[in-house]
């Protein structure tokens, strides 16, 4: 099966950026859908941003912040966080829905960002 391993978290200030970055070991062409989902301490897992052909979607408490990108060459998929806020705190995880012929759902380990106030 696919693996998917993140990378790129760690602690940054209110303000800052951060590229997160999934790679994976097949084709993320594989996936019918790419994704980047977090989860805050206490909180439940809630979607931030996916890539469907091409085509990105933002959670609303992102949007024009964030920004989705996958290297197909690189078979990578990176999220930027730009004007990063304590609320973002949380692991995220990245995630390749419907991937190969079996339609899998594979999900990395995730990453932890914490934002500082």
């Amino acid at each position: 099966q696919v693996q998917l391993v993140e990378s790129g978290g760690g602690l940054v200030q209110a303000g800052g950026s951060l590229r997160l970055a999934c790679a994976s070991s097949g084709s993320i062409l594989q996936a019918k859908v790419m994704g980047w989902y977090r989860q805050a301490p206490g909180k439940t897992r809630e979607l931030v941003s996916t890539l469907t052909r091409g085509i990105a979607n933002y959670a609303d408490s992102v949007k024009g912040r964030f920004t989705i990108v996958g290297d197909n060459a690189k078979n990578t998929l990176y999220l930027q966080m730009n004007s990063l806020k304590p609320e973002d705190t949380a692991v995220y995880y990245c995630n390749a829905q419907g991937y190969g012929p079996n339609l899998d759902d594979v999900w990395g380990k995730g990453t932890l960002v914490t934002v500082s106030s």
